[in-house]
């Protein structure tokens, strides 16, 4: 039934109430050799747009606004049939090759040297991948000497040979990818691939000490191996990983609105299920390391997965999987990272799939660039959820979904950043219909002042953004609510998202 214009929420917010610090890598992205990501995309120097390594600089101003901590490179299921030694060395020298992955042509003009260029442009973290398929388990460990070793061994100096005397030290390393599905090239058993990732991680190891590694885990949780593929791996390799790898991409293929936006009861479970697993591995190993969870691939998937959407009919930068966006994904967006601030004590890691053009916030064509629905609340999270997540009480009116019965009306996660005494505050109105009074109750103490609100909202959940209309959903500020007796008090449209900014 739709809520009620006159519908009543309380959100109860306390400073002490601290769940974890929240680890800056949940804001980050991941860039893999599929359609038009790297080509016409990252890369494309015959854009007029181009810089002078073939980078667009528009796309660099954009991810710089984002402000991936990371990006995972260079897939995806790309990775399981990628050659390093493809992507390096002259350009004019480089083999062009058929990617079995997704049929299409990789030219290998832009590979690891480039990908670290590019990171440096952004000021990102790089997070390297290494071929758990048709790679071998020298090929990886080959591949961190390449990018981690000083001069004075055969990669080192090939990397040097190339123009790059200093080690790249890049500190995240997954071990293979979605290496559970049978889709996947090279696909192993869990057996298997708990031995081939455990003596991989050894080598690797063994080069750079010095590495955090991430095992690749379920590819997502209807998988018939769900969660013991996970359980398999964790006790293989536990001392030797430092994260534990999760895919998750949300979907409204029923067209159910209201289930959708409560989808992050799904992610939740996700997570809670893998936590657990972990926790049950440590202590069955009697280990005193821990091990986090990394979610590596999420983002909202499902119009652009069937049939030629998914294959390149052996083309080079074909369209694929370009995902048109709209309010409603935005708001699952948003209600997912706010999930990441609620599990920040076990969720260290999470790379936005993908960044531009393959289910990404950003498109391009060559004269234009054009910010989807779910830019704005990445970035609005990614600037502001700084500090510590607090664990808030929030009574909202419910709802009812035909998946997941009765559901809050309210979605809410807040930070709190003890050393500029700044908060931010997360809100989702999942209704269609319904105005929804909001007050936020400070418990500890009141704000000096409610700094910047930002929203973004509308009437329509399948309105979104194009290249004719760029700004039909997007967040804008507005007017600041006072605060009186530590409440602040706030009226929120339906299909709406946010932001609230507080100096304590």
């Amino acid at each position: 039934m739709p809520v009620s214009t006159s519908a009543k929420a309380i959100v109860y917010i306390d400073t002490n109430r601290v769940i974890s610090p929240i680890s800056p890598l949940l804001f980050s992205g991941f860039a893999e050799h599929m359609g038009r990501e790297i080509y016409e995309g990252i890369y494309d120097p015959a854009s007029p747009k181009a810089d002078e390594h073939g980078l667009r600089s528009d796309v660099l101003e954009a991810l710089r606004e984002l402000n991936f901590r990371a990006i995972r490179y260079p897939g995806g299921n790309f990775l399981s049939g990628y050659r390093w030694l493809d992507g390096v060395g002259p350009r004019n020298q480089r083999p062009r090759r058929r990617d079995l992955a997704w049929q299409s042509i990789e030219t290998n003009q832009f590979g690891t040297n480039e990908f670290i260029e590019f990171c440096r442009k952004i000021n990102t973290e790089p997070m390297m991948a290494v071929n758990m398929g048709t790679g071998t388990i020298q090929d990886a460990a080959d591949l961190v000497e390449y990018c981690n070793a000083p001069v004075g061994t055969q990669y080192a100096d090939l990397r040097a040979s190339h123009g790059f005397r200093e080690p790249y030290g890049v500190k995240y390393w997954c071990l293979g990818n979605e290496m559970d599905g049978p889709w996947q090239i090279g696909h192993l058993e869990a057996d298997a691939y708990a031995v081939k990732a455990r003596e991989a991680a050894k080598m690797m190891r063994w080069h750079d000490p010095s590495v955090r590694l991430i095992l690749s885990g379920s590819s997502n949780f209807a998988m018939p191996t769900y969660p013991e593929w996970d359980r398999i791996g964790m006790e293989a390799c536990w001392e030797l990983i430092d994260y534990h790898s999760m895919h998750y991409y949300a979907s409204n293929e029923k067209e159910d609105t209201a289930s959708y936006l409560a989808h992050s009861a799904h992610f939740e479970s996700f997570v809670d299920t893998l936590n657990g697993t972990l926790r049950y591995v440590k202590a069955k190993n009697h280990s005193k390391h821990d091990v986090y969870l990394s979610l590596d691939e999420w983002n909202v998937w499902y119009r652009a997965r069937k049939g030629e959407q998914v294959a390149g009919n052996w083309t080079e930068a074909p369209h694929l999987l370009e995902e048109p966006y709209n309010l409603e994904d935005a708001l699952v967006i948003a209600q997912a990272l706010s999930v990441f601030l609620r599990k920040s004590d076990v969720l260290k890691i999470a790379c936005l799939a993908q960044a531009v053009n393959v289910i990404a916030p950003i498109m391009t064509r060559p004269d234009a660039l054009l910010k989807q629905s779910i830019y704005y609340p990445f970035m609005l999270f990614s600037k502001l959820a700084v500090g510590s997540a607090l664990d808030v009480k929030v009574n909202s009116p419910l709802y009812n979904t035909t998946q997941f019965g009765d559901m809050p009306q309210l979605d809410v996660s807040v930070s709190y950043d003890e050393a500029t005494n700044k908060s931010a505050v997360f809100i989702v109105n999942r209704s269609q219909t319904g105005h929804l009074t909001v007050e936020l109750r400070w418990q500890d103490r009141a704000p000096q002042q409610i700094t910047t609100v930002h929203q973004m909202a509308g009437m329509d959940p399948k309105a979104g953004n194009s290249f004719d209309n760029p700004s039909q959903v997007m967040a804008v500020q507005i007017e600041a609510p006072n605060t009186s007796d530590k409440t602040t008090t706030l009226s929120l449209p339906p299909l709406s998202f946010t932001v609230l900014e507080a100096m304590l």
